[in-house]
């Protein structure tokens, strides 16, 4: 999909891999089949199924909106776990000739969800556009063979523990000892 519009940009096309919608942790939407859209200098927006977007947390606002190019937007607003976050999501029901692609899928507001794509954390997927494939397993294991001082040693293998544990042993019966144990006639558990 793109639009006729030289001086105003837009394409569209699937996002590689599975890519999960985070509501203060909760997965909201989970989908392998998510749009990017790219118009003009906007970022980029991920557009989501509905079918794959947990839709009992969402209420359709009375908010609309209308955009030249796409149509008119029809808002949602989250309910999750006592939280209300108005106007968070967007949906084109029957958007412009040339968007039919954007039929029913829903949009979130970034600042108010994390997107996790595939294995990658939300922090992790944060830092990758919408659309870039992940990093594939070989590259991390590259990245976690080399050290920040640039030295080349594998951070791979395990090392020796710079610390030992306490002996517990060496508490009991003595009375003598200086130093009490450890939460000793405090109550604490």
């Amino acid at each position: 999909m793109q639009s006729s519009d030289p001086n105003h940009p837009i394409t569209c096309a699937r996002e590689s891999g599975r890519v999960r919608v985070l509501f203060e942790g909760h997965e909201i939407a989970d989908s392998d089949d998510v749009l990017v859209l790219r118009e003009a200098d906007y970022p980029p927006v991920r557009y989501f199924p509905r079918g794959d977007v947990a839709m009992a947390f969402l209420r359709r606002s009375d908010k609309t909106t209308r955009c030249p190019y796409k149509g008119s937007a029809s808002y949602y607003t989250i309910y999750r776990d006592g939280q209300i976050i108005e106007d968070a999501v967007w949906s084109y029901e029957a958007p412009l000739p040339g968007m039919e692609r954007l039929t029913g899928r829903l949009a979130f507001y970034p600042q108010h969800v994390d997107f996790q794509n595939d294995a990658l954390s939300p922090a992790e997927t944060a830092t990758i556009p919408p659309g870039t494939a992940p990093r594939d397993a070989r590259d991390i294991d590259a990245i976690v063979r080399h050290t920040d001082s640039g030295s080349g040693a594998s951070q791979a293998e395990h090392w020796d523990a710079n610390v030992s544990m306490p002996d517990d042993e060496a508490w009991e019966g003595d009375e003598d000892q200086v130093i009490g144990r450890p939460y000793h006639g405090t109550g604490s558990i």
